[in-house]
């Protein structure tokens, strides 16, 4: 077995990859700043355009706010650089700080390659289900999202079963999103049930609200009003303005984080004056653009990598990525090269949740083989990048002198004591060919469909009490039947 290791390793904190100096930081920090005051943005709800006028931002045209340098300053100094988020059971399970890495899956995929079949088809409740039962087993997985949208519910409750899965079938913290606003009320007061109650979330959070907005200029109501709600009751949030660049943003890197990050600013400076010091998330995640080839949105451009991530580490402040993912329709070798480069590139750049493992087709669809194989790839990265002990054990020159030239260590006893600690995968293929062959000679992703079914046959999470779960069914409940 190899050798465990924290997702959170200070050896990260020595690998620095930058493509951003100090000073381009700051042109960029000075051009969102001048943005925000002399383009200015639309805000889509009056209880955010109160806050800001209240605060000094001219507002005119009804909901067009120009905000003033200082507000985002004052909101850089009281954000907080680090907070925690909680297992169900209350123990410390991510600690959101810069250098610290973690990961997960996405949430939302409209289809699914179904592991047995390879077909690709709609995604129903079962496959959230087992997608969220595979990701508890999984020891790199350290956080949830919904993985697929399930068809076969009623259309304006995914979220809310999504969120009920989430939480009855695995511990782990939660990225939630929701579809409207009442969603992201119910989906926190699911959370709040199943930790004993408001008080106690707000103790020990369990979840991160990600909040969807429609772009750097423009703030609409549903992504301003769960912004005001979680900041208000001191929930982790992320708040993600689209910046596609060439139709939301600028077709440059440059530009399009730039917008992207003015937008950012705008959450951050909403949710510092609505309840200062309240838990905030930066997307690193901005700086991508339509191509203009295929009119598709990529996830894996390696243009804008790294970008956004200078942004977040220059404002201190923890750090939303994007890896395991890929632009390929199937679990073939291009959907292995891209997540690979995508979860090494959000590494080492310092992404401290890094998101969407099992994402194939630019996000529209997920594979629980790939997720599989993605856990592969963090297992290795993670032992890549851990902390290396130098010490007279390890170096072992007084075995090496006893031994000399002429002998060999494979019978020595500290073979023997240290072999362990090597990292050895559970997925990869490390037999000769004929050894490979009398195994069945499958390929990787037959192998990782067969893990997918063994992990599932086998794992169960610790069971919600049936009290508990009927009062989240009642939260379900609330609509009704669709018109």
């Amino acid at each position: 077995m190899p050798a465990k290791h924290p997702s959170h390793s200070k050896a990260l904190q020595e690998l620095p990859f930058g493509r951003l100096s100090q000073e381009q930081c700051e042109e960029i920090h000075e051009a969102s700043l001048q943005i925000l005051e002399r383009t200015g943005v639309r805000l889509y709800d009056q209880e955010a355009i109160d806050l800001v006028r209240k605060a000094g931002a001219e507002v005119s045209d009804g909901n067009r706010a120009r905000i003033p340098p200082h507000l985002v300053e004052n909101a850089l100094k009281t954000v907080p650089n680090e907070f925690v988020l909680y297992d169900r059971y209350g123990q410390p399970a991510i600690n959101l700080k810069a250098g610290l890495n973690y990961y997960g899956p996405g949430s939302d995929c409209m289809t699914i390659i179904d592991h047995q079949t390879g077909e690709r088809r709609l995604p129903t409740l079962d496959d959230v289900h087992a997608g969220i039962t595979l990701c508890d087993a999984l020891e790199t997985i350290d956080f949830l999202m919904s993985m697929f949208l399930p068809s076969d519910v009623d259309y304006r409750l995914t979220d809310r079963y999504q969120m009920l899965v989430m939480l009855s079938s695995s511990t782990k913290p939660i990225l939630y999103v929701t579809n409207d606003f009442q969603g992201c009320i119910d989906a926190l007061e699911m959370a709040e049930l199943v930790v004993g109650g408001a008080d106690a979330f707000r103790e020990k959070p369990t979840s991160a609200g990600y909040i969807n907005v429609t772009n750097g200029l423009n703030h609409n109501q549903e992504a301003l009003q769960k912004l005001l709600y979680l900041s208000e009751k001191n929930v982790p949030l992320l708040y993600i303005p689209s910046a596609m660049g060439g139709i939301a943003g600028p077709i440059t890197p440059a530009g399009s984080v730039m917008l992207a990050n003015a937008g950012v600013l705008v959450g951050l400076v909403l949710g510092q004056l609505n309840r200062e010091g309240s838990p905030f998330i930066m997307t690193g995640m901005a700086g991508g653009a339509l191509d203009m080839r295929t009119m598709v949105s990529p996830y894996c451009q390696p243009e804008p990598k790294r970008l956004a991530f200078a942004m977040a580490h220059y404002y201190d402040v923890p750090m939303f990525g994007i890896g395991g993912c890929s632009d390929s329709k199937l679990v073939d070798q291009q959907a292995a090269a891209e997540a690979a480069l995508t979860l090494m590139s959000e590494t080492l750049g310092g992404a401290t949740l890094i998101h969407d493992i099992g994402y194939l087709e630019s996000g529209l669809c997920g594979s629980l083989a790939h997720v599989v194989i993605c856990d592969e790839m963090v297992s290795w990265i993670k032992e890549m990048t851990a902390p290396v002990e130098i010490d007279a054990e390890t170096l072992a020159v007084d075995l090496i002198d006893a031994i000399g030239p002429d002998g060999q260590f494979l019978d020595a006893d500290h073979t023997f004591n240290h072999f362990r600690e090597r990292w050895y995968p559970q997925l990869f293929d490390r037999r000769s060919f004929d050894q490979w062959q009398a195994v069945g000679g499958f390929t990787l992703t037959e192998r990782a469909s067969q893990a997918v079914d063994r992990i599932l046959n086998e794992h169960r999470c610790e069971p919600l009490p049936d009290d508990l779960l009927a009062e989240m069914q009642s939260i379900l409940e609330r609509l009704g039947d669709p018109a």
